[in-house]
């Protein structure tokens, strides 16, 4: 029956997860299908192992009731046996316990380690990620020469690149049909639907977006500035799920004396401009911010490559 709690505990957990939303803080939500499919899958074997448990719970108490009736002509039978068959017997019992014990020691460990991710899936709040993270991973700027498929393993932080999961080909497709939609509009405004594909758009062609109208939203980090009217305004993304998120954005100049702290959220609207950002020793595209304001932290803090 133990198996039947495991299987029924993933499958209620991905249903919760789904039911409360938190799903949202784990995948793309473009690939929840997948992880309906597992509440499904996981739900019937859950079924047929109570069925097979149950039958076979059915047939040990039938054996067992069998068993009792021809249990004192056995025990006749082993008092005639031998001295010698009676030690033999007694080391194949002490043998067979030893190897029960450690088969039942290897399974206790085996469902103790599948029970952990169940016990931590519903009862342990999942935080939105915040800029602790991007203080934890260390922050850093790929040249844009650079492309994510040469460090796969590596969170991606300010330009995001889908590269990886496209065939070089493909990706060239991708990235000239999106530069074309968002460089012919009048004002590039980005929503949470579109921003990881507006910001990764921008940084593949920033020279076609120079003194265009850019704005977004996203919270502030503060990094290593070189004065204080420059703030990271950030968005944490996922690709497909958590193990490839990361944190895209832009580096933006904000009026003087504008004091912003750490997680606040704003929207910012302004010209793109380039600008020598001296930690990372190179060029990158600087948003001079016009018009901004401060926002609440939205209920999902995330956006996904549609």
């Amino acid at each position: 029956m133990i198996r039947y709690f495991i299987l029924f505990g993933f499958s209620f957990m991905f249903f919760m997860l789904h039911y409360t939303g938190e799903i949202r803080k784990y995948i793309n939500m473009k690939y929840a299908y997948l992880s309906i499919s597992a509440v499904v899958i996981l739900g019937l074997l859950c079924i047929f192992e109570f069925i097979r448990a149950s039958r076979r719970q059915i047939a040990e108490e039938k054996r067992q009731a069998e068993a009792g009736e021809g249990e004192s002509g056995q025990c006749e039978h082993h008092a005639h046996g031998s001295d010698g068959n009676l030690h033999h017997h007694s080391d194949h019992h002490d043998h067979g316990h030893s190897h029960g014990h450690e088969s039942r020691l290897k399974r206790f460990i085996g469902y103790f380690i599948l029970a952990v991710p169940i016990a931590t899936g519903l009862f342990l709040p999942a935080h939105a990620l915040d800029s602790s993270f991007v203080k934890a991973k260390g922050f850093s700027f790929p040249g844009f020469d650079a492309a994510a498929a040469d460090n796969p393993g590596a969170h991606q932080f300010l330009k995001p690149d889908s590269s990886v999961f496209y065939k070089p080909d493909d990706y060239e497709a991708v990235r000239d049909k999106e530069l074309a939609e968002f460089v012919n509009r009048p004002a590039v405004l980005l929503t949470d639907r579109d921003y990881l594909a507006g910001m990764e758009a921008i940084y593949n062609s920033p020279e076609a977006f120079m003194g265009k109208e850019i704005g977004f939203n996203g919270f502030v980090y503060k990094g290593q500035q070189v004065d204080d009217t420059h703030y990271f305004v950030f968005r944490f993304g996922f690709i497909h799920c958590v193990a490839d998120s990361g944190v895209f954005g832009m580096l933006v100049e904000f009026p003087k004396n504008t004091q912003l702290s750490d997680d606040e959220w704003v929207r910012v609207k302004g010209k793109l401009t380039w600008e020598l950002y001296q930690p990372f020793k190179q060029t990158i595209p600087v948003l001079r911010a016009s018009e901004w304001e401060r926002l609440d932290e939205p209920e999902d803090p995330y956006v996904y490559r549609s």
